[in-house]
């Protein structure tokens, strides 16, 4: 599998917080969901891979250049839409698209003009009067107005209502069909990060605490419930998230498919039933776990 990002040893020390010396890599032509909590360490990871701050040690590779020393030409192959949207608030999205086409050398007006025309945004209304969901695909057409190979997105789905929120997503899976783009997403609405991700990253802490592809994830993540002295207790002292219940218990594990067989009777017998989990109960556990 090719990799379009790779990251080696990265560090970010602030005064309360530490990204902690992560190694990280984003493969080619997948949508990469980045989840974690609040304040652990995402959107600082994004702005260096950017390049908007400066790290203090480790490597950033994209497309196998050096991120600062071949910033230009990175940010020319590279869609970004942070966390928030800045904008001239008295200018309208047709003058917003002829000022920022100077800054990309492949900047296509064409295309420009059907992603307003294809999102609905206004052409001629001054974007201070846009809605938080207006502004959202303005900064998303403005990002994939250049042909980017890469579209990295910061919590572009946050405070979005949820039929503006599916377009975005299902916009962003029809654009990476061919596997010639990749996307890096990230939101803490898992159920966004679910619906369109390839491989999903959980970060905690400032750390990378697990990186797996999601249907992996989703297969291998289960919640357990068992009737009292049905499980065998070498399964018993491997779940996580263990809850105490009259006639039994239940419990996460993270290698359903490695247990599945030693659960075949209590399966039968329905003393032993699996459940399946969501990414946020994974996040949970991780978290708890850290």
């Amino acid at each position: 599998m090719n990799n379009i990002l790779k990251i080696r040893n990265l560090r970010k020390e602030y005064e309360e917080f530490i990204l902690d010396d992560i190694s990280w890599d984003i493969p080619k032509g997948y949508i990469t969901g980045l989840i974690g909590p609040n304040g652990a360490g995402k959107t600082t990871t994004i702005k260096l891979i950017m390049n908007l701050i400066k790290s203090d040690g480790g490597e950033v590779d994209v497309f196998g250049l050096d991120h600062v020393a071949n910033d230009i030409e990175i940010k020319n192959r590279v869609g970004y839409v942070g966390e928030e949207q800045f904008f001239y608030e008295h200018r309208s999205a047709n003058w917003t698209g002829k000022f920022v086409s100077h800054f990309f050398t492949d900047w296509d007006m064409e295309h420009y003009q059907k992603l307003l025309e294809e999102f609905e945004i206004p052409r001629k209304k001054m974007i201070r009067k846009f809605s938080k969901g207006m502004r959202v695909k303005l900064s998303l057409a403005i990002a994939l107005s250049h042909n980017p190979e890469l579209i990295i997105l910061d919590e572009p789905t946050a405070g979005l209502d949820p039929i503006i929120r599916r377009d975005v997503l299902d916009f962003l899976q029809t654009i990476t069909q061919n596997g010639d783009r990749s996307v890096l997403i990230s939101s803490h609405i898992t159920d966004d990060i679910a619906r369109i991700a390839d491989t999903i990253t959980y970060m905690i802490n400032g750390r990378i605490a697990l990186t797996a592809a999601k249907d992996d994830l989703l297969a291998n993540w289960k919640r357990i419930h068992f009737s009292k002295g049905a499980l065998d207790p070498k399964i018993f002292e491997t779940l996580e998230q263990l809850e105490d219940h009259a006639f039994g218990g239940s419990g996460i594990t993270k290698d359903y498919l490695q247990i599945k067989e030693s659960l075949s009777q209590g399966l039968a017998t329905g003393d032993i039933k699996v459940e399946n989990v969501g990414l946020d109960d994974i996040l949970i556990s991780l978290v708890k776990e850290q």
